[in-house]
């Protein structure tokens, strides 16, 4: 399909070479009641922006393998890394918290650069400029693929519509009750969903900025009244009217592009930045690379995989490679496994039918998976990013 091709050409050319996530869209907090991790669990996650591979960390599992096949992404956590073992709370917090800091040259110069990789430094002696304050994207929340976005959004929650003071107003709310009454007084649905912002968001530009390839879209599309744009029209609405965003720090990073110190990761708390520090930090190990090709090589077992949403288009585009990183899944599985991923469909079909080699026979993936699809839903129903369209917790039985 012609419309297809343009669509992957489109994806590829936003995200070849770049920073695509500058911060982490799954909530943690969910995944830690998700997981149960304990002392003696190893755990894969794909790295993203590595602010939910640190958030783990904290519940003291045994080890953190952070995987991904975009060294930008693994740049990112390794500078993190660096930044945690090297700086002060204060310092780090204004390089991750309020995304800039006028010290940036000093801190990388004296204090980052020699901690970091060969292809990790120079990546950074490139784009430091990510952290300065000055400039039209004075944050590092506005860098980046999705962050370009975001600095767009806010742009026209400036100048546009003009409605910084009702963005400023729902961030401040003491209640959702008072959330709701500012977005529906001040009738923000219509002011922030006009025809051309309804136009854009049918765009695969736009929605590749958002790291949204079409096989995402296209569930979506087939799968909710009014597809795409409806389902993000609703989704926003009900964070802004059904979710507190007094600890809402995805949409707050967002609407700003900067964390509040009440309003943050865990990994940005002063207490948990100690226990960091404190040697917790020293558990994980940043890997760049394919989720198969690490389980390939790594030498022990995982019990804990966190997947995010990457089987929604290895589904549609690589389905072949799903299935062989599947069985490498199960070949590296511990005795007690548990996986949790996302997905932009309501209801995905495409895992269970999988055929991987187990104890020498042909195996459907849905035989060997115990599904907790009622905690999955309590959870998804809590989830304060409220982005996507499922969640999953299955226990892997081998």
């Amino acid at each position: 399909m012609i419309a297809e091709r343009i669509s992957r050409k489109s994806f590829q050319w936003v995200h070849q070479g770049n920073l695509v996530y500058n911060t982490c869209w799954e909530d943690p907090r969910l995944d830690r009641e998700a997981l149960k991790l304990g002392p003696d669990d190893e755990v894969m996650v794909i790295t993203s922006a590595g602010c939910n591979a640190l958030d783990y960390l904290l519940d003291e599992p045994r080890r953190v393998h952070a995987v991904d096949m975009n060294p930008k992404q693994n740049a990112l956590l390794e500078l993190k890394l660096a930044a945690i073992r090297n700086l002060d709370f204060e310092d780090f917090f204004d390089l991750f918290g309020r995304g800039n800091s006028a010290n940036w040259e000093h801190l990388y110069g004296q204090k980052l650069r020699c901690e970091l990789s060969v292809l990790t430094r120079k990546y950074w002696d490139r784009h430091g400029d990510f952290f300065s304050s000055e400039g039209k994207r004075p944050s590092f929340y506005f860098r980046g693929s999705s962050g370009l976005f975001a600095w767009m959004v806010n742009g026209y929650i400036d100048r546009v519509a003009k409605i910084r003071e009702d963005i400023n107003s729902l961030l401040s709310a003491q209640d959702i009750d008072e959330q709701t009454s500012i977005y529906q007084s001040r009738n923000l649905n219509e002011q922030l969903w006009t025809r051309m912002i309804k136009w854009w968001m049918r765009r695969d530009l736009t929605l590749s900025m958002l790291g949204v390839p079409r096989a995402q879209r296209t569930q979506i599309d087939q799968g909710y009244p009014g597809g795409i744009v409806q389902f993000v029209i609703d989704r926003i609405e009900t964070v802004f009217t059904s979710r507190s965003l007094r600890d809402n720090y995805f949409w707050r990073v967002y609407l700003t592009g900067s964390y509040d110190p009440e309003c943050c990761p865990e990994y940005l708390k002063r207490e948990n930045f100690e226990r960091l520090k404190g040697g917790l930090v020293d558990r994980i190990s940043v890997n760049t690379n394919t989720v198969e090709g690490f389980l390939n090589q790594h030498q022990g077992t995982i019990s804990r995989y966190v997947l995010l949403d990457h089987m929604d288009w290895m589904a549609g585009a690589q389905p072949q490679l799903l299935q062989s990183e599947w069985q490498a899944i199960v070949n590296r599985a511990a005795e007690e496994t548990r996986i949790i991923w996302r997905s932009a469909g309501m209801q995905v079909d495409f895992i269970d039918p999988l055929q991987v080699q187990h104890q020498g026979e042909t195996t459907r993936v849905g035989e060997m998976l115990r599904y907790q699809s009622q905690l999955a839903d309590e959870l998804h129903e809590r989830d304060r990013v409220n982005t996507y369209g499922s969640f999953y917790i299955a226990d892997l039985q081998v």
